[in-house]
C-alpha cells in the first residue's frame, strides 16, 4: 500500500473505532502508530514518533493555561456566582416580555467570561434559571431551551477551553483567539436576546410566561446589585483586561483568575475543604484529558503529513476549482453533520489536522477560521442525537415531565440563530478580527 492509501485507511478506521465506542484519543494514537509503522516499515521509527510527539506537543509552559482556567471555572461554578448574576439580570429585565429568558442569556454571557466551560454553564443555570422560569409560567420547552442555547456562550466568549485547544492545534496565539471571540460572543448574546423578545410577542404559546413578565422580581436596590456584581466584574476585568492590555500572558491570567476565584469562593463561604478537594480532582481529570487529546492530535497530524493525505486534498481542491469559498462551505457542512454524533473536542481533533494545511495554503486568516470553527462545532451541543449540553441539562434537571425531546425542541431556535451568526462571521471576517 502507498502512504496515501494508508492515510485514507486510517481515516476510515478512525470513524469505525470511534463509532464502536473507543475514546477518540486512544483511536488517534493507535491508528497513528499503526500508520507510521505501515509507511516506514520500522517499529522503532513509529515508537520514536510517539515519544517525540508527546514531548513536543505539551513541553511548553503555555500549557499551564489549561489547568489554571479549568480551576478558575470550577471554583466559580461552586461559589454561587451564577445565581448572583442571574438575580441581577432578572432584576434588570423583569419588566420586558420574555425578560427572564433575556436575563438567563445575559447571566450566561457574564458567567462565560469567567468560566470558559459550556457544560458548567448548562449545569449551573439549569438549577438556577429553569425552576424560576417554570414558577412564573414559562413553558418547559422554552425554559430548558434558553438555558441550552445560552450555555454555548461559554465556549465562544473568552476564556474558552475550545479556543485554547484550537490555539494549540493551529499553533496560534491563545490571547489573540480570546480577543477575536469577544465581538462574535457579544453578537450571539444580542441575537439571542432579540430573538427571545420576538418569540415572546409573535409565538407566546412557545415562550409562555403570560403576564408574569410584569410581576415584580425580588426587590433589589442598586446598592445590592452593585455588591453582587462587583466581584464578578472585577474578576473579568483583571483576567481579560490583563490579557488585552498586555499585562499578562494567558497563562499568567489563568493563575491570577484562579486565585481570584478561590478568594471569591472563600469570601462567599461556599467552599468547604471537601468541596475544594473535589474541585482539584476534577481539574486534574479535565487537564489530563485535554493534554492526552493534544498529544494524540499531534501524533495524528504527523502521521497524516507522512502519508501525504493533506497534500493530496490540497491538490484535489485546486484541480476541482472549488476555491476557498467552496472549500469553506463543504467544511462547515461536514462539521455541522459531525456535530450530530460527536462532541466538539473530537470534531476538532479529527478535522483540523486535515484542513489547517488547506486553509494555510489558501492564505486565509487562521484566527478568523478558528472562530468560524468554534461556532460551527458548538452548534453540535444543541443538535440531536448527541447534544451534550442537552444531556447535561436533562441529568441536572432530574424532572421526568421534561423529556430529551422537549429540550432539543426548545434549543432548536437557538441553534438556528447560531447558524445565522456563523454566516455573519463567515461573510464579515472583521467581526472577529476588528479588535486585533
Amino acid at each position: 500500500m502507498t502512504g496515501l492509501e494508508i492515510g485514507f485507511v486510517s481515516l476510515i478506521g478512525m470513524v469505525v473505532l470511534i463509532y464502536a465506542g473507543m475514546h477518540v484519543g486512544v483511536a488517534l494514537t493507535l491508528l497513528s502508530f499503526i500508520g507510521v509503522f505501515a509507511i516506514k516499515g520500522r517499529y522503532v521509527v513509529a515508537s520514536k514518533l510517539l515519544a517525540q510527539a508527546a514531548a513536543d506537543s505539551i513541553a511548553n509552559h503555555i500549557f499551564g493555561v489549561v489547568p489554571l482556567f479549568v480551576l478558575m471555572g470550577l471554583l466559580v461554578s461552586h461559589s454561587d456566582i451564577g445565581k448572583d448574576t442571574f438575580d441581577v439580570a432578572n432584576r434588570m429585565f423583569h419588566r420586558i416580555k420574555g425578560g427572564l429568558g433575556i436575563a438567563t442569556v445575559a447571566a450566561n454571557a457574564i458567567f462565560a467570561a469567567i468560566t470558559g466551560i459550556s457544560i458548567a454553564s448548562a449545569a449551573v443555570f439549569t438549577k438556577v434559571a429553569v425552576p424560576e422560569m417554570l414558577r412564573l409560567g414559562y413553558t418547559p420547552r422554552f425554559s430548558v431551551g434558553v438555558v441550552a442555547g445560552s450555555s454555548v456562550l461559554g465556549m465562544l466568549i473568552p476564556p474558552s477551553l475550545l479556543l485554547i485547544l484550537y490555539g494549540f492545534l493551529a499553533e496560534e496565539s491563545v490571547g489573540a483567539l480570546f480577543i477575536a471571540g469577544v465581538i462574535p460572543g457579544i453578537l450571539l448574546s444580542i441575537a439571542y436576546g432579540l430573538a427571545i423578545v420576538v418569540m415572546a410577542h409573535r409565538f407566546p404559546a412557545f415562550v409562555g410566561g403570560g403576564d408574569s413578565h410584569m410581576a415584580a422580581s425580588a426587590e433589589m436596590g442598586w446598592g445590592e446589585m452593585l455588591a453582587k456584581m462587583a466581584p464578578i466584574v472585577s474578576l473579568i476585568v483583571i483576567v481579560l483586561g490583563g490579557i488585552y492590555g498586555g499585562f499578562f500572558t494567558p497563562t499568567d491570567a489563568g493563575a491570577v483568575g484562579a486565585l481570584g476565584a478561590l478568594l471569591l469562593a472563600l469570601g462567599k463561604r461556599k467552599l468547604t475543604l471537601a468541596g475544594f478537594w473535589k474541585v482539584l480532582v476534577e481539574t486534574g481529570h479535565v487537564t489530563v484529558s485535554i493534554s492526552f487529546l493534544i498529544i494524540s492530535a499531534s501524533i495524528y497530524t504527523r502521521m497524516l503529513a507522512l502519508s501525504g493525505v493533506p497534500q493530496w486534498l490540497i491538490g484535489s481542491i485546486e484541480s476541482a476549482g472549488l476555491g476557498f469559498t467552496g472549500f469553506l462551505v463543504i467544511y462547515i457542512i461536514i462539521v455541522l453533520v459531525m456535530g450530530t454524533v460527536l462532541d466538539s473536542t473530537s470534531i476538532m481533533l479529527i478535522v483540523l489536522p486535515l484542513v489547517l494545511p488547506i486553509v494555510t495554503g489558501f492564505g486565509a486568516d487562521l484566527i478568523w477560521f478558528g472562530i468560524v470553527t468554534i461556532i460551527a462545532v458548538e452548534i453540535g451541543l444543541l443538535t440531536p442525537p448527541l447534544g451534550i449540553a442537552v444531556y447535561v441539562i436533562k441529568s441536572t434537571l432530574d424532572d421526568d415531565r421534561i423529556s430529551l425531546g422537549d429540550i432539543f425542541a426548545g434549543a432548536a431556535p437557538f441553534a438556528a440563530i447560531m447558524v445565522l451568526v456563523l454566516i455573519a462571521v463567515v461573510l464579515l471576517p472583521e467581526l472577529s478580527l476588528a479588535l486585533l
